[in-house]
Parts: structure tokens; sequence; C-alpha cells
């Protein structure tokens, strides 16, 4: 099974298009504040009429990295190539971040030495409209992106809302110097520059994280517990680990807890009705499947195991508890919170159930929480 081929093509179209039209209304608004920007002398509309330019930029790159993004797997890239939505993004926040570094450095001078402007009816209407469009296209752009899981559709759509705001601002600013008489486009060209700038930089910290591997969405992690166990043969799952290689392309493994009674037969089976589950109910595609055998001849020790365990807030979860008869041995997998003293809580917990049931050797396997 591969996750492209169950959303690509509708993915893919999707994106595109939804780019498309962000590159024309913006290509559009460039035009006309531009031409604006220049006729009245204000350096905020001619910032903003820039600000859009890079925004059409992105939408461009946006269509590449997706393209590109969709290769088939080969002999040197076997899990494919759907990590380049991730540097796509961080092309588009380095184009966002230079053109907030440009807008500081045209808007800083003008705080001191102000242009006069003179703005017309029509450039005010103009730029009321630009306001209208933007939060309109912002917020279609942001809600395409957030049902589709593009996070380039996601950002692009924030920064198209945001412009709105700033656009709003540069609307106000006008109709204080129409009014009052007072200059402040040096200060909001300051101020765009300085919202655009912390943008991308926040937009390179999200899509640095998305390639560092990070966690994945609690929500997600729990429904696909919960699918696990809706089989009955299922004891719990645990140790789920999910990769992300692309936006639309999650890989994982989970343990189960099954009878020990079960064939070989009867969990391959199992397994590959799990797989299926799992892959058609939340697009994530496991690629292994342990087994932790449980054995109802031992509830006793394991029933007092998991009161002991109780006294402590700090252990999140006790799993796959295994006894071997044979090396007079129980082993079990613990979870502490990483802030926790995993050293102390595990020397006390052995310490109790050892005097509890002191005919068994005890050890405990260090667990950690991966998606919880």
């Amino acid at each position: 099974m591969n996750n492209q081929e169950k959303t690509e093509r509708p993915r893919d179209e999707i994106i595109i298009r939804t780019s498309i039209i962000g590159i024309v209304v913006n290509l559009i608004l460039v035009a006309f504040k531009a031409t604006i920007g220049i006729l009245v002398n204000s350096i905020a509309i001619t910032l903003d009429a820039v600000n859009n330019l890079t925004d059409a930029l992105s939408s461009i790159i946006t269509i590449v990295g997706t393209k590109l993004s969709k290769r088939d797997p080969d002999e040197d890239h076997p899990y494919g190539y759907g990590r380049i939505e991730y540097f796509t993004s961080i092309i588009i926040a380095a184009i966002v971040l230079w053109a907030g570094i440009t807008a500081f450095t045209e808007s800083w001078p003008k705080i001191f030495n102000p242009d006069v402007t003179s703005y017309t009816t029509v450039s005010l209407i103009i730029i009321a409209v630009a306001v209208v469009v933007k939060f309109v296209l912002g917020k279609y752009v942001k809600n395409v992106g957030e049902n589709i899981n593009s996070q380039a559709l996601v950002a692009s759509g924030s920064d198209a809302f945001f412009d709105g705001i700033l656009s709003f601002a540069t609307l106000v600013a006008a109709l204080i110097s129409i009014f009052y008489h007072i200059s402040l486009e040096g200060i909001l060209g300051v101020i765009i520059s300085l919202v655009i700038i912390w943008a991308s930089i926040e937009m390179i910290r999200d899509t640095v994280d998305s390639m560092l591997g990070d966690r994945i969405d609690s929500k997600l992690s729990h429904d696909i517990k919960q699918s696990i166990c809706e089989f009955p043969e299922v004891y719990g799952a645990y140790d789920l680990i999910v990769h992300n290689y692309g936006p639309e392309d999650m890989q994982g493994s989970v343990h189960i807890e099954v009878d020990d009674s079960m064939t070989a037969v009867d969990i391959q089976k199992l397994s590959r009705k799990i797989l299926y589950q799992i892959y058609y109910k939340h697009n994530v595609a496991l690629t292994g499947i342990g087994i932790y055998a449980r054995n109802e001849k031992y509830n006793d020790i394991r029933s007092d195991l998991d009161s002991i365990i109780g006294k402590y807030p700090e252990i999140k979860e006790m799993h796959a508890f295994s006894v071997y008869e044979e090396d007079n041995l129980i082993t079990f997998d613990l979870i502490v919170d990483f802030s926790a003293d995993r050293k102390e809580i595990k020397e006390k917990i052995l310490d109790e159930i050892k005097s509890k049931h002191p005919q068994f050797n005890y050890a405990i396997i260090d667990d950690f929480d991966y998606s919880d």
C-alpha cells in the first residue's frame, strides 16, 4: 500500500488550482497597489504591493514543490519525495523573510524624513477593495489547506489573511493623513516589515519541527489505538510510532497484546486486518506490528503490579507484562514522564513487587511517550 496512491491526484489538483487562484488575485493586487503607491507617493502601499508579489511567487513555488514531491520512489529515495513540500515551505519562508527585511530598510528612514502623500478617493476605494479581497482569499486558501493537510497552503492562507489586516492598517493611516495631516507611512512601514519578519520566522520554525520529526497529533494517536482495540482479539495497543515522510505519507509501527494461545497464522490474519483498517480509516501505513503475549495464569501478579504503579502519577503506562517461567523472570515496559526521576521510581516499584511475589525476578524495560 502507498499513501500517495490514495490521495495523490485529487490533492495535487486542489493545491494547484488553489495556488493558481492565489497567483491571479495577487498579481491583480500588485498592479493596482503599485500604481496607487507610485501615484500618491505612499511607501506603505508600495510595500504592500511588494508583499503581494512575494505571495504570488510563493504560490508558484508551492505548485512546483507539489509536483516534485509526488515523484515515484526510486532506489535512492525508497520512501518517496514527500518531504520536498517541507523544503518548499522553507523557501517560501525565506522569500517572506527577505521581503520583510527589505521593507524594514526602506521604511525606517521614512520615519525621520516622511514623504508627502496625496491620497485620492479612487486610491482609497481600491485599498478598501484590496482589504476585502485579501480577507476572502486568505480564508479560502487556509480552509482548503486545512482540509487537505497542506502546510504550504495553510501558511499562504494565513499570510494572505494577515495581509488584509495590514492593508486595513494602511487604509486607517491614509484616513489619518487626510483628516489630521499626520504622516504615519514610515511607522506603518516598519510595523508591517516587523510583522512580515516575525511571520517568516514562525513559518521556518513550524516547518523545521516537521522535518525533525515532531510529535504526532494526540487525537490521531488515540484514534489509531482505539481502532486497533476494536478487534476483539486485541487487549491493548502500545508503542505507536509514526514517521512523517510528507504531509500525506505517514508510516509507522505498533505493538498489540493478544492471548498467548493464538497461532502464528491467527496473528498474521489479525495483523493484516489491522493494517488495512488503520490505512483506510487514518491514512497511516503500519509497516510492522509487534506482539505481546498475555498469560492469564499470572493475573494476580499483574493486578498487584497495577496497584503499585497506580500510586505514582508520574507513570503514564505499563504494558508488555511477560512471564518467562523457565528463567523465573517477569518483565514489563514502563512509560515514565520525561520530567520524573525514572531511576528512583523504578527502584521503588521493583522493591515493592519483589516483596509481594519474591518467587520471581523482575526487570523493567524503559519505554517512552512517543505519541500520546
